[in-house]
């Protein structure tokens, strides 16, 4: 339902500017590629303005396109990072909840002490309960 709406809105308006400015703009025009003979180049082909404009258009889309794509490289390095870091953090507590079941069936009520885990650091764990026995 959105998509037509959509469609209807946006994409057919567009659709008739461009036939209306492709009509308005069908002459034939040289472009040209040789810079020492402009009245006949070498290397030269013949197209409605249209076609060279919009060409030239979808042109500079791409490269600002990849422009940016290359400018956010930063930032999506750091995506990454984080989330590994969220992956890490949530297999850390995965392995503590799992320890902690397994102790409280054994009869065990201590949770496990800093750094008796494999591979965790103390920034993970808790550093303490308030009253209601909920994790600082």
């Amino acid at each position: 339902m959105l998509r037509k709406i959509f469609n209807a809105l946006v994409i057919l308006p567009l659709a008739i500017l461009f036939v209306v400015f492709a009509v308005a703009n069908r002459h034939m025009v040289t472009l040209s590629f040789d810079p020492f003979n402009s009245s006949d180049p070498a290397l030269g082909v013949s197209l409605p303005l249209f076609v060279v404009i919009i060409a030239v258009a979808m042109f500079g889309v791409i490269a600002g396109g990849i422009a940016t794509w290359f400018g956010q490289h930063r930032w999506r390095r750091a995506a990454r990072q984080h989330e590994a870091d969220a992956r890490h953090a949530r297999a850390e507590l995965a392995d503590l909840r799992e320890r902690l079941q397994v102790a409280s069936r054994t009869g065990e009520n201590q949770v496990p002490a800093l750094g008796s885990a494999p591979g965790l650091t103390p920034s993970y764990l808790a550093i303490g309960r308030d009253k209601h026995g909920a994790a600082l």
